[in-house]
């Protein structure tokens, strides 16, 4: 038996999930957007949004988070929140205290937001109110280093048993220089973001990866890659616990046209993707019973999976 086959045994079955809502960016035309699980019942939320990029949905205290990139030579970017019906908009990490926010990751228990920052060159995070912003990793200073894109930043999550944060440097487009970074959550007492002696490449050599995200009950790592194919514009996964060394990417979902977001629900063993093409893509987790719920709805990047009271639906 395969290692997927034997974590799809502890799942519940395909088609047993509840009901949910999605979130979705619009990169293209600036939006905010909502939808049912199957494409259907889709809404705009927010608009003028300044080219947003990662999204996180806090389902108890009623708030959507996303980045807003910006220009990204212009040291404008931002965090916004929202309330889950679109009102009470506020942005909460003013422009200019993050360069290029890429993906965002929420974590309630204590109260934080990360994100990575790619022309920053860093990873970030900040109280869920936007105050006590810090940058955790530091990958390079100044302009000359900001044309280095394998020091950009882009996905994120953290692992909260071992307190591992993750991230993403995708590298030049198509080159094959992706990596998979991991750290430690808190740097090291007497270090800097810029010189953490605990950070470890968990994977390199990769075409481009984008957007990750964690399944703590099965402890494996999703992420998309939008390269070339046939290693790029994909899902990816990876049991985090396993040596890298030992362990090889496991190709679940191809044929993304520039893949970008990803969500999961594990209980209901599906997983959702974006790309830029403007598709939304649902399949199980080991990547069968693919569909296609929308296309050519703009450039897509950033997508939640919630499950909402029913009222709020």
């Amino acid at each position: 038996m395969s290692a997927v086959q034997t974590v799809e045994s502890r799942r519940a079955p395909h088609g047993a999930a509840p009901a949910g809502r999605l979130f979705v960016l619009d990169l293209s035309g600036g939006h905010v957007l909502s939808m049912n699980p199957d494409g259907s019942g889709k809404k705009i939320l927010v608009s003028d949004c300044r080219w947003p990029d990662g999204i996180a949905v806090d389902v108890d205290a009623g708030h959507i988070y996303w980045t807003n990139m910006g220009n990204p030579k212009q040291n404008d970017g931002s965090i916004e929140r929202v309330d889950i019906d679109g009102r009470n908009r506020v942005t909460i990490v003013p422009q200019g205290a993050t360069f290029t926010p890429k993906q965002l990751h929420l974590d309630k228990v204590n109260r934080k937001i990360y994100w990575s920052d790619r022309e920053g060159m860093r990873v970030m995070r900040a109280n869920l109110d936007g105050s006590n912003i810090e940058t955790l990793v530091q990958t390079g200073a100044g302009a000359a280093d900001r044309l280095d894109a394998t020091r950009w930043c882009v996905g994120i999550t953290i692992d909260p048993k071992r307190e591992h944060i993750y991230w993403t440097q995708k590298g030049p487009d198509d080159a094959g220089l992706g990596r998979i970074f991991r750290a430690n959550i808190e740097i090291p007492k007497g270090e800097t973001p810029a010189n953490r002696s605990d950070i470890e490449v968990w994977f390199d050599r990769l075409p481009e990866p984008i957007d990750l995200e964690f399944d703590p009950a099965n402890r494996i790592m999703y992420w998309t890659d939008r390269g070339d194919p046939p290693r790029g514009n994909t899902v990816n996964h990876a049991f985090v616990d396993a040596s890298p060394k030992t362990s090889t990417p496991v190709i679940v979902f191809d044929h993304l046209m520039e893949g970008i977001g990803i969500a999961l629900d594990v209980p209901g063993d599906r997983m959702f993707m974006t790309d830029l093409a403007g598709s939304i893509y649902c399949a199980t987790l080991n990547g069968s019973k693919k569909q296609t719920l929308l296309a050519a709805q703009g450039n897509l990047t950033g997508i939640a999976y919630v499950e909402l009271p029913t009222k709020e639906k």
